[in-house]
């Protein structure tokens, strides 16, 4: 499943994004994607785990 991967580049973008928006520098939009796409990864994670076990028994 791909959904993590989708998470964490989602994650990045959003991340960057919103620094930027805030008026960050480019060190504050590395944190910002960083921290998005471990917490969007992380929600990927669990989505696959929730579809791998609703398709056991």
């Amino acid at each position: 499943m791909i959904y993590p991967l989708a998470g964490i580049v989602l994650g990045i973008i959003v991340g960057a994004v919103r620094a930027k928006m805030r008026g960050g520098k480019v060190l504050d939009m590395i944190q910002w994607a960083a921290v998005f796409a471990m917490i969007f990864g992380i929600i990927g994670l669990f989505i696959v785990i929730g579809i791998d076990r609703s398709y056991q028994g």
